[in-house]
C-alpha cells in the first residue's frame, strides 16, 4: 500500500535554492513516518506565480536542474515536484508541469492541460498545455498525476468557463486507480468548501481515492491556505492538513479516516489568518520587516494596525498620529488607546494642523481661493507625505487602511489615504471591517492578542474621515449597507444596475449614480497599493478595466 505524503510548503517565487532546502526538509520529514511517496504543489520549485519572471533567460533551465538535483539526493522514494520546464510545441516554449522523479533520475513529466485564463491567471500567456495523460505505476496502485485546474476545471472559482477537455476522467480511462493532484490555488472566501466538494464529488464518482497538495503562505496578492486533504474512493474525507500553515503529512493511501471532525471556523476567522499571511509574506519575502502608517482612531486604521501587529509583531509597527483642527479628542484617545492593547514599538503624534493653514492659504494666495473638497484632500495628502517621509526615514514599508467600499466609491485620496505598499483591507467591504473588527476583539487570545484591540467607541461612532466639521462618511455617502449591497452586484458579479436595484431594492437612480461613480475611480485604483486577495473579484490584476469608457446599457 503506498504511504504517500503531501508536502505542504510556502516558497518564495524565484528563491530556487532556497525551495529546494523546503522540499528537501519535507522529503526528510516524510521519510521518517515511512512516506514512499511525496507529493508538493505546483510550481513548487519556483514558487507560484512566477508571472513573467518563467520568461527571464536561465529560469526554466535552472527549474529542470533543480529538479534533477531533487531526484539524484532523494532516489528511494517517488517525489513528484512540481516547475516549469522547456518544450517545442505549440509557439510557446514552456510548460507548468510536474517531473515524476524515481530511481535518482527524472522519470517523466507531466504538462498541466487545463491552462486557466480568468481572474488573477493567463497561463495561457506562458505555457503551452499538455496534450495526454499520465499514470504511473507503484506499489500496487496507478498513480494518475494532476495539476490544478485540471482537477478544478473552473468549477470551484465560478468561472463560467467550459473546457473541451476532462483530464480527471481521461486519466481514470487510462487506468489511474488513484489520483495525485499538485495545486496552488489562492484563497478567496468560501472556496474552500466548493472545493471540499468537488474533490469528493471527483473521488467518489470514479471511485478512486484522491490526494490533492496546495500551498500555505502569500506570494504579492496572492493567499494561500494549504488544506491539504486525502479523500478515500467513497468520496470521504480522510486527511486534512492544517489551514495557512506549514505541514508535512503522511497518510495510507487506502488507510481510514482520522479526522475526528473538522474545527468549525467562522468567515471572519479565515478573513483575519488571510489577511495577517498575506502581510507576513510580504515583508518577509521583500525583506522587510518594520511597517508604519497613519492612525486616526477610526476602526479601518485600528484594524490594519491590529493584523500588522498580528502578522509581524506589535514592536515592529509604528503608528502615526496626524491630527487636524478638525481631529475629535475622541479620535486621539482612541488611536492612543489601540496603540498601547496592541503595545505598538512607537506612537508618534505629527500634527498637520500647521502645514495646512499655510499650505492652504499659499495655495489659495495663487488660486484666489481654496475650499471644499481640494481642501479636505489636501489633509489627506499632508498625511500621506507624513506616512511616506516616516517609512523612507526608517526603512519601514507603509501599509494603506482604506476599504473595499471607499475604494470603489472613490472616496479614498490618490497620494492621500491611499499611499503604501499594500492594502491589507482593500478587498474588505466596510461591512465586512466591522465584522471582523468584532470577531477580533472576541476572540483575540486566539490571536496572541491579551485584551480586545479595537476600541469600543472606534466600533460605535459614526465613520468620518473628519476632514471639515462634523463630517460623516454618509454625508457623501449612502449608508455603508446599501454603497456595500452596490458594489457586490457591480463588482463581484458585474451585475447591470436595473438587475442590482431589483434584487436589493434600492432606489434605481441612487443605484445608477453609485455604479457610475465606481466606474470614474477606475483611474485611482490604477494607481493604488497592491491589494490582498479576499473575493473573488478583487481590484488590481484580477479586474482589468478601462479608464476611459463610457458603456452604458441600451434603453
Amino acid at each position: 500500500m503506498a504511504r504517500i505524503a503531501t508536502a505542504q510548503l510556502d516558497p518564495v517565487v524565484g528563491d530556487i535554492q532556497a525551495n529546494l532546502e523546503e522540499i528537501d526538509r519535507a522529503v526528510q520529514a516524510a521519510r521518517s513516518e515511512a512516506a514512499d511517496v511525496v507529493l508538493t504543489t505546483e510550481m513548487a520549485v519556483l514558487g507560484y506565480p512566477p508571472r513573467d519572471l518563467v520568461l527571464r533567460e536561465g529560469v526554466a533551465e535552472a527549474c529542470e536542474r533543480a529538479v534533477a538535483g531533487l531526484a539524484r539526493r532523494h532516489p528511494d522514494l517517488l517525489l513528484l515536484v512540481g516547475a516549469v520546464r522547456r518544450v517545442d510545441r505549440g509557439g510557446r516554449r514552456l510548460a507548468n508541469s510536474m517531473a515524476v522523479c524515481r530511481g535518482g533520475r527524472v522519470e517523466a513529466w507531466y504538462d498541466k492541460r487545463l491552462l486557466p485564463t480568468y481572474d488573477v491567471f493567463d497561463e495561457e500567456r506562458w505555457f503551452s498545455p499538455g496534450t495526454a495523460p499520465l499514470v504511473v505505476d507503484h506499489a500496487g496502485e496507478r498513480l494518475g498525476v494532476l495539476l490544478c485546474e485540471d482537477l478544478w476545471g473552473g468549477r470551484d472559482a465560478d468561472a463560467r468557463r467550459v473546457y473541451e477537455i476532462d483530464p480527471v476522467a481521461e486519466t481514470v480511462r487510462d487506468g489511474a486507480t488513484a489520483l495525485l493532484v499538485a495545486s496552488a490555488s489562492p484563497f478567496v472566501l468560501g472556496k474552500r468548501a466548493r472545493q471540499r466538494e468537488r474533490v469528493c464529488a471527483v473521488a467518489a464518482g470514479h471511485g478512486v481515492p484522491l490526494a490533492l497538495c496546495n500551498p500555505c503562505g502569500a506570494n504579492d496578492d496572492l493567499i494561500f491556505d494549504g488544506g491539504s486533504s486525502l479523500v478515500d474512493a467513497a468520496g470521504r474525507l480522510a486527511d486534512r492538513s492544517p489551514l495557512f500553515e506549514s505541514a508535512v503529512r503522511v497518510h495510507d493511501l487506502r488507510g481510514g479516516c482520522r479526522l475526528e471532525r473538522e474545527p468549525v471556523r467562522t468567515p471572519e476567522r479565515d478573513l483575519i489568518d488571510a489577511m495577517v499571511a498575506g502581510i507576513r509574506g510580504y515583508f518577509r519575502k521583500t525583506g522587510h520587516a518594520k511597517v508604519t502608517l497613519g492612525l486616526s482612531g477610526g476602526i479601518d486604521s485600528a484594524l490594519v494596525a491590529a493584523l500588522a501587529a498580528i502578522a509581524v509583531g506589535p514592536a515592529a509597527v509604528t503608528g502615526i498620529m496626524m491630527p487636524s483642527r478638525f481631529s475629535s479628542p475622541g479620535s486621539v484617545a482612541d488611536a492612543k488607546a489601540l496603540a498601547a492593547t496592541l503595545g505598538l514599538g512607537r506612537l508618534l503624534e505629527l500634527p498637520i494642523r500647521d502645514l495646512h493653514e499655510r499650505f492652504a492659504a499659499h495655495l489659495a494666495g495663487g488660486l484666489g481661493r481654496f475650499e471644499g473638497l481640494a481642501d479636505e484632500n489636501l489633509q489627506s495628502r499632508l498625511r500621506g507625505l507624513t506616512v511616506m517621509a516616516v517609512s523612507n526615514a526608517d526603512g519601514s514599508l507603509a501599509l494603506a487602511t482604506g476599504n473595499k467600499s471607499e475604494l470603489a466609491a472613490g472616496y479614498a485620496t490618490l497620494y492621500g489615504d491611499m499611499i503604501g505598499a499594500l492594502a491589507p483591507i482593500g478587498d474588505l467591504l466596510k461591512t465586512q471591517v466591522y465584522a471582523v473588527c468584532r470577531h477580533l476583539n472576541e476572540s483575540h487570545r486566539d490571536f496572541g492578542l491579551s485584551s480586545p484591540p479595537i476600541p469600543e467607541s472606534s466600533l460605535t461612532k459614526a465613520p468620518s474621515a473628519e476632514l471639515r466639521p462634523h463630517q460623516t462618511d454618509q454625508d457623501s455617502l449612502p449608508p455603508y449597507e446599501d454603497l456595500d449591497r452596490i458594489v457586490q452586484g457591480w463588482i463581484d458579479r458585474e451585475q447591470d444596475a436595473a438587475t442590482i436595484a431589483r434584487e436589493t431594492g434600492l432606489p434605481p437612480p441612487l443605484v445608477e449614480r453609485w455604479c457610475a461613480a465606481i466606474d470614474r475611480a477606475q483611474f485611482k485604483r490604477d494607481q493604488a497599493p497592491l491589494v490582498l486577495k479576499l473575493s473573488a473579484r478583487t481590484f488590481g490584476r484580477g479586474r482589468p478595466m478601462p479608464m476611459a469608457a463610457r458603456w452604458r446599457p441600451p434603453a
